[in-house]
């Protein structure tokens, strides 16, 4: 009776494996390109054909096939520059973003065939670290604190024009944000919301619903933080979780403290900690789909399947961001040397 038993256990566990193996095996990286001298921080997709990227020395590159080819450009006069943002609307537009001096913002509506520069500030205090919309023309771009207020940019014409934001968040002494990735701003309709590093780790929303309560609410993520390298460096969420993601860029093979979540049905305040945390720092996390989210960093790239509560490591290559399409399903990933690939669920 109990060789039956174990049996019958040890035949469910081989099919639950059969079951199990091509979910597994489906979750991978396929490299596309790499060899261009840049840096790639900068990643907005579209849709399923439309993707622009930008990177430094001034590189630009966009695809209209979902990623099997892509028209490069450098930028004539901007070759030294460090475009570590940029937002895609279509094919035909797209905004960057520059960090460093001088900070800049250029705009093309020819796709990408000529670029007019929108916002230039030579002051050598102001270095810009991402750019997002809530809309079409609602936008915003962040930037490290400049005598206690962080830098808070913001247009209402698709990025023609530009001015400072009415009610910039306060910064702690020795507390910035983290142009790694593009996404320590992450802004929609409701809510402008920033993540910190440095001497403190923190999650800042400023609520767009609600003009009376002129003010910004601020708590911990609890992730590792004290030093310029430490914080959160990304943050994404879907409608029940918000995922925080980071550590420490200088060591990132470090894995305490890189990840974590807040639960909404719960109590929307309490951090939590996964489980089995990513393998090593993380610049970028992406929603996905459902409880699936995908983070990538120098030390590889992570899943969740079920909100941040277990990672674990589906490649071991180096990139800098990752992005879904916002109308479609197309995942792609970029990093250093022009590296792009595509994320295959």
């Amino acid at each position: 009776m109990l060789k039956l038993v174990y049996r019958a256990k040890l035949s469910s566990l081989v099919i639950l494996l059969i079951l199990c193996a091509p979910a597994i095996k489906a979750q991978h990286i396929v490299l596309l390109k790499q060899g261009k001298p840049t840096s790639i921080r900068g990643l907005s997709v579209v849709d399923n054909n439309v993707a622009w990227l930008s990177g430094s020395k001034g590189y630009i590159a966009r695809t209209t096939n979902g990623g099997k080819t892509w028209q490069w450009q450098q930028l004539k006069g901007y070759e030294r520059f460090d475009f570590r943002g940029i937002k895609a609307f279509s094919a035909k537009e797209a905004v960057i973003m520059s960090s460093g001096t001088p900070a800049l913002v250029l705009k093309t509506i020819d796709c990408g065939k000529t670029w007019a520069e929108k916002y230039r500030n030579t002051d050598t205090s102001y270095f810009l670290d991402a750019i997002d919309f809530a809309d079409a023309n609602h936008g915003f771009i962040l930037g490290d604190p400049i005598t206690n207020k962080f830098v808070l940019l913001e247009t209402r014409n698709a990025g023609e024009t530009w001015h400072m934001f009415k009610n910039p968040p306060n910064a702690l002494p020795r507390e910035a944000s983290f142009a790694a990735s593009n996404t320590c701003l992450r802004v929609d309709t409701s809510a402008i919301k920033v993540v910190t590093g440095g001497s403190h780790s923190r999650l800042l929303v400023f609520s767009q619903n609600k003009p009376a309560k002129d003010f910004w609410m601020d708590q911990s993520t609890g992730l590792l933080h004290s030093k310029s390298s430490q914080g959160a460096f990304s943050l994404a969420e879907s409608s029940s979780t918000r995922i925080f993601v980071g550590g420490d860029y200088e060591k990132d093979q470090r894995t305490d403290s890189v990840a974590s979540y807040i639960v909404y049905c719960c109590y929307a305040n309490v951090i939590h900690y996964p489980k089995t945390p990513p393998m090593g720092y993380q610049s970028c996390v992406e929603h996905i789909k459902d409880n699936t989210f995908l983070s990538t960093g120098t030390s590889g790239t992570n899943i969740t399947v079920d909100g941040g509560q277990t990672w674990s490591k589906i490649d071991n290559t180096s990139f800098n961001v990752c992005s879904k399409a916002r109308y479609g399903t197309l995942v792609l990933l970029a990093g250093n040397n022009g590296k792009i690939a595509i994320f295959k669920l």
